[in-house]
């Protein structure tokens, strides 16, 4: 099912990793080359603000790169209002003659086929109809759009849980005016399906890895995240959540790229910086010769060391063979303690080896800045040097 789906939709319409997490973890200086998967681009776009050298985006599924080809052009194109149009409030009154007169000609021909077809995204005329509502992500919040407005007591609750400004205040509505109204049977029944969760890009391994480890199951999972988020972290910074509650983004509560300053840097070069390469990441790294110091690896090993395990050691072959001296990864995962690294072996005949002896984790700095993560929708967060 998940094959299926990721074969034939976007699944992200945004990011789900916190780049100002990944920032502090990964150090990024000026003479940095990263390798980052894609997934919706917003992330490529923060790390792009930190000043490496060079971000090489990768994504097997070319619509997830179409994504980020079109925010490229529209920085290289756009003025600011419109592109924060298009990709802050999610739609564009005016696409079809910015698409066409100044955004077209600069895609792939995947991207711009893509575009072709899906640009009705940005252009709907009810205004809750926003790029944040389309993609399989996006259906999932616009059904749970469909469930609030079944239940008003906590779409108002919502509503007023998104304008505090105080943690105080915050907890305390979310305590009496949201969670008992949340965390219903039906909820919970609809977090548990695979379909759901397929739709999310959660493949059945991550489920059921995390149904091995908390009691309470995908379902029991997901409100112990949620209740850390609206208790402990800053609503009104915390854009990942909001943007599926309104639909949109706003001026104050956005990814960095969609602020107007950051805009202009990215404008004025940063973004020439990154390359979009639609393969996998050891298909990518086994064409060329170039060391990169950083990765950015996300959750895919989890699938990957269900499915296909060969290639997971493969990918790590080319990893270990084109990482520059103190290259550092980071990767996301289901699985507090990956136990499937260890399984892992790399190096070729009488070289094989543990892949563990080829990296050395920070586990304090990894399990303090997973609270600060204002997803915090991973069990684990690791952080691990290369060893050449």
């Amino acid at each position: 099912m998940f094959d299926a789906i990721y074969s034939r939709s976007l699944i992200y319409n945004a990011c789900w990793e916190d780049p100002a997490v990944d920032r502090q973890a990964l150090g990024i200086a000026p003479g940095d080359r990263m390798l980052v998967i894609t997934s919706a681009g917003c992330n490529v776009l923060d790390y792009a603000l930190a000043g490496p050298a060079a971000i090489h985006a990768v994504d097997a599924n070319p619509r997830q790169n179409a994504l980020l080809e079109l925010k490229l052009a529209g920085i290289r194109r756009l003025a600011f209002d419109d592109f924060f149009l298009l990709f802050g409030a999610g739609r564009h009154p005016g696409f079809d003659e910015l698409y066409r007169g100044l955004l077209r000609d600069e895609l792939s021909p995947f991207a711009r086929t893509f575009w072709d077809r899906n640009g009705r995204w940005f252009r709907d005329t009810d205004a809750r109809d926003t790029l944040y509502y389309r993609g399989l992500s996006g259906l999932v919040a616009r059904g749970f759009r469909g469930y609030l407005a079944l239940n008003p007591r906590l779409r108002d609750g919502l509503e007023r849980l998104v304008a505090c400004s105080t943690l105080d205040e915050q907890r305390e509505l979310y305590d009496a005016r949201v969670a008992p109204h949340l965390w219903t049977k039906p909820v919970e029944w609809t977090l548990s399906r695979q379909l759901t969760m397929s739709m999310l890009g959660v493949p059945h391994p991550q489920r059921k890895e995390v149904e091995r480890q908390h009691a309470g199951g995908v379902a029991g999972f997901a409100r112990e995240a949620f209740d850390y988020v609206a208790r402990c972290i800053p609503v009104w910074s915390n854009y990942f959540w909001t943007v599926y509650l309104r639909g949109r983004y706003t001026r104050d509560c956005c990814p960095e790229y969609l602020r107007r300053a950051n805009f202009e840097r990215l404008k004025d070069g940063l973004a020439d910086r990154v390359t979009v390469h639609t393969c996998t990441v050891t298909e990518l790294l086994e064409r060329t010769r170039e060391r990169l110091s950083k990765f950015v690896l996300l959750d895919h090993m989890d699938w990957m060391s269900a499915y296909r395990p060969d290639a997971l050691a493969g990918e790590w072959n080319a990893i270990l063979a084109r990482a520059a001296d103190g290259a550092r990864a980071i990767f996301r995962s289901a699985h507090a303690n990956p136990a499937y690294l260890a399984a892992v072996r790399v190096g070729t005949g009488a070289d094989r080896r543990p892949l563990l002896e080829s990296l050395r984790f920070h586990p304090e700095l990894a399990a303090r800045l997973q609270r600060e993560d204002r997803v915090h929708t991973y069990a684990g967060f690791h952080i691990a040097d290369v060893r050449t």
